[in-house]
């Protein structure tokens, strides 16, 4: 059964190599200090995607990303590990987006792009860890569900057999299509890029990636599978009051770089006062409660 399936997919800065100069003096993260990458599990979704197609190659894989013009890159990275296509939203509208808004987003270009069997991504990003954008893109579409996905088993007579981690163990679960799953970083590596397809689709870019006088531009024309689709708010019919900053009620008061230094660690014994005068202070310092 051929199947078409959209992997969710975020260009991150790379927050496994944080140096001294990840942070600006304001205390905001300084993305030019941070390379930017392909969100790990993300890349764990697009494996278990590409493995449905290697079963049947009538399957189509898709890659949907939200972010400015440059996040086109990770589109590139995933067309030459196997996916067909991909799809950038892409506009200042966007900008500033909590969980709520990017799942907006996303819902809204996947019930444009239709017809969609699978929704596949990874469990979090690694610049946000909050889990939540798939399961939010699920309620919006009205879809089923699957979380912490290690493996797609098999999807037969419209149903997906999948193997998931819970608290303690794993578990089997069969959900029917069409369904949202997330996956988690434990699960299969994402294959490496091919080089035939790498030079493929090398020059392959969104409209807004490529200047008017870029010598590609010609090469683009002769070839339209290196021209990305790239949405706006208004291609995906969405309402700019639900995007980005006026869609996003999780405001961030402020962000800190904390360096832990061993001068400051307290040792504590297992005795009634030193235990609640921790959990005063923790309380005190907002960190439970």
């Amino acid at each position: 059964m051929s199947l078409k399936i959209v992997v969710l997919a975020k260009q991150v800065p790379d927050t496994r190599n944080v140096g001294k100069d990840a942070m600006t003096a304001e205390g905001t993260v300084n993305r030019a200090a941070l390379p930017a990458i392909f969100n790990p599990e993300d890349l764990n979704a697009l494996e278990q995607a590409l493995r449905i197609k290697d079963l049947d190659p009538d399957t189509e894989v898709g890659l949907l990303t939200m972010g400015p013009p440059r996040a086109g890159e990770i589109i590139r990275e995933g067309l030459y590990r196997g996916a067909d296509t991909g799809w950038l939203l892409t506009d200042r509208l966007f900008a500033g987006a909590d969980t709520l808004a990017t799942s907006y987003a996303l819902a809204t270009a996947i019930r444009k792009i239709g017809n969609v069997d699978i929704v596949i991504g990874g469990r979090q990003a690694i610049d946000g860890d909050t889990a939540q954008v798939g399961p939010q893109v699920a309620q919006k579409l009205g879809l089923n569900q699957v979380t912490y996905a290690e493996e797609i088993l098999k999807i037969e007579n419209g149903r997906a057999t999948i193997r998931r981690m819970i608290d303690g163990g794993v578990e089997v679960v069969e959900a029917p299509l069409p369904l949202v799953i997330t996956v988690n970083g434990s699960a299969a590596p994402c294959r490496p890029a091919n080089a035939k397809r790498v030079m493929k689709y090398k020059y392959a870019a969104c409209p807004l990636e490529v200047a008017p006088d870029d010598p590609r531009q010609s090469l683009r024309a002769e070839r339209p599978y290196l021209t990305l689709t790239q949405w706006s708010v208004a291609d995906v019919n969405g309402d700019p009051e639900q995007c980005g900053m006026s869609g996003s009620p999780t405001k961030v008061k402020e962000v800190q770089s904390i360096a832990f230094q061993a001068k400051e660690s307290k040792s504590l014994t297992s005795s009634d006062d030193d235990i609640n005068n921790l959990i005063v202070e923790l309380l005190n310092d907002k960190i439970i409660g």
